[in-house]
């Protein structure tokens, strides 16, 4: 097919290459070669994963349609049950690339909601649909290219995939503080992943002996599947993954305590500071500006005070560890909830009658916690 433009209208498109000074100037474009749609193979059948919403269900790729003109090209992408020949499709997407991506959530919606947005399909049987790519130019889609359409199954009743989180595992010395053998890798003690699914962080709240030292593994069992330490011995919280890497030792200088660690697998670094637990509020001898500090008992892993509690409200925090870490005071702090987790600055503050309390603090390995007294 053929059609003939006045220049006023890709003034903007064809400036660079060519210049006019009447209107009798007109620029013919001709269509050459349709898009063709390469991925995925005609008859595959997709699978949907309702525990990965987020994740791509469907990847669309074709090859591109030809103008004889060298001008940006708009794909549209449609959709439609098989063998009704595109009289209802639902749109997928528009760009400028030759690649679609659909996650599981916006593919399902696209089959199941009602017209116009979906195809209002049930999600109790398979569904069989069309897909085809239609290539124009200019916002008027203009010179329309249409691919032969790709036929495909999807699967709604696909088995439940459950995304796996990294892991991450402390061996060493301080492993004989909860109850198993040092250095036995066979039950190397599972850190808290914290990263957001892309990223490798992890933490952990543990007991340190001043001489003690440790490393992080990635299986337990095993020592060739990661092993962290420190690189030549050196304690600057950089690490290597290598037979040969050294021991963390993070209680040198400050000497035994419970310690956070933090570790980022994708650059290779850790952080540790000796934590510091105390009380804030109201209800508390320094208010709302001081945290008045509790007391550490190494053997038990308890945090304690006994003090005089105003009536009103009272968290516990550990500012020295938020600083430190995050530069956020409040970064660290455990409030009413249950379970009583850290890493929950949103959890409400406890409410207190006044009277004399002997209040108790236990915070896991994990980062869970515990309190007692209230």
């Amino acid at each position: 097919m053929k059609k003939i433009f006045n220049l006023s209208i890709f003034t903007l498109l064809f400036l660079s290459v060519m210049s006019c000074s009447t209107d009798d100037n007109k620029i013919v474009v001709n269509t050459s070669t349709n898009p063709v749609l390469l991925a995925p193979e005609s008859g595959t059948t997709v699978t949907l994963n309702a525990g990965a919403p987020e994740s791509t269900a469907l990847t669309l790729v074709w090859d591109h349609a030809a103008y004889t003109v060298d001008t940006e090209i708009t794909y549209t992408v449609e959709m439609a049950v098989a063998g009704t020949d595109f009289a209802a499709p639902v749109e997928l997407g528009t760009t400028t690339s030759r690649v679609l991506l659909l996650n599981n959530n916006v593919l399902r919606d696209k089959l199941t909601d009602e017209a116009p947005d979906g195809l209002g399909l049930t999600d109790e049987e398979d569904a069989n649909v069309e897909v085809r790519v239609t290539a124009s130019l200019g916002d008027n889609a203009d010179l329309p290219m249409v691919s032969e359409p790709l036929a495909f199954t999807v699967d709604f009743g696909g088995e439940v995939v459950e995304p796996v989180e990294p892991v991450l595992f402390l061996v060493g010395q301080v492993q004989s503080y909860y109850g198993l053998n040092a250095w036995d890798n066979t039950t190397a003690i599972p850190m808290r992943y914290i990263g957001d699914g892309e990223t490798l962080v992890f933490e952990a709240y543990v007991k340190v002996g001043a001489g003690d030292g440790f490393k992080f593994i990635g299986q337990q069992g095993s020592w060739d599947n990661g092993n962290y330490g420190t690189i030549g011995g050196v304690q600057d919280g950089n690490l290597e993954n290598s037979g040969g890497s050294g021991d963390i030792k993070v209680a040198e200088t400050d000497g035994a305590g419970q310690y956070y660690v933090w570790v980022d697998l994708d650059n290779l670094e850790y952080k540790s500071v000796k934590m510091q637990w105390g009380i804030i509020g109201d209800a508390t001898p320094g208010a709302w500006n001081d945290e008045t500090p509790m007391t550490y008992d190494f053997a038990s892993n308890t945090w304690s005070i006994t003090t005089a509690l105003n009536s009103g409200e009272m968290k516990f925090r550990s500012s020295n560890t938020g600083n430190f870490i995050a530069s956020d005071a409040w970064k660290f702090n455990i409030g009413n909830s249950d379970p009583m987790v850290t890493y929950n600055p949103a959890a409400g503050n406890f409410p207190i009658t006044a009277g004399s309390y002997t209040l108790g603090l236990t915070v896991n390995f994990d980062g869970t916690a515990s309190v007692t007294g209230l």
